[in-house]
């Protein structure tokens, strides 16, 4: 079996502008993923089993932190990172779980860029400061991360 080309990326390093926002779409977060989620990889309570969790301070089974930041991911491919130049990410930073996401809840998330670089010593990549802002259906801020990725620099030549 051949692997289908990849068509060239439409988004590199130099298309990238600090300040500039993107929403980045929605996802319901389903019940069944919440705790099949939580059952492979943070199986505490509050995330797997309704009854222990109506009796924890959540009140009520909650999505680990964790799939909500896979859940961002998933966006953050969908609406751009599939389409770019990407070269992957050196580490998230400042991850924080503001307020619980429950099943049935809409999530959206928003990306702002708050800087970016060209390596000094890798000039053909770019390295971009990002934060992302979670928000459920009544607006409620639920996650916020910064992080870095890098990009492919169209024209490292130019800098």
């Amino acid at each position: 079996m051949t692997a289908a080309a990849k068509p060239a990326p439409s988004i590199w390093f130099e298309d990238f502008t600090v300040g500039e926002t993107l929403e980045m779409g929605s996802r319901l977060v389903d019940r069944d993923e919440v705790i099949a989620f939580a059952t492979a990889f943070d199986p505490q309570p509050f995330h797997v089993d309704e009854a222990a969790a109506k009796a924890s301070m959540f009140g009520g089974l909650i999505a680990s932190g964790w799939h909500t930041v896979s859940m961002v991911m998933r966006m953050m491919c969908d609406s751009y990172l599939l389409d770019s130049a990407s070269l992957g990410s050196p580490g998230v930073d400042n991850v924080r779980w503001v307020k619980p996401v429950r099943p049935g809840d809409t999530i959206r998330a928003t990306r702002t860029i708050l800087e970016k670089r060209q390596s000094k010593s890798k000039p053909q990549v770019g390295i971009v400061k990002s934060r992302w802002d979670v928000r459920n259906q009544d607006d409620d801020l639920v996650m916020t991360m910064e992080g870095m990725g890098m990009f492919s620099v169209r024209n490292p030549d130019a800098a």
